[in-house]
């Protein structure tokens, strides 16, 4: 089995689908209140 070195694995590729999650999740969470904020003021 191979020795573990500290900080030498390629991670781009996580930060990439990391950085992917956090701005489909921001995005999300804004539509959703959009949607609310406009429920409550045509008072569906």
């Amino acid at each position: 089995m191979a020795e573990h070195k500290h900080g030498e694995m390629d991670i781009s590729v996580q930060e990439k689908t990391f950085e992917g999650f956090i701005s489909m999740t921001t995005k999300a969470t804004i539509v959703i209140l959009l949607i609310l904020v406009f429920l409550a003021l045509v008072g569906a």
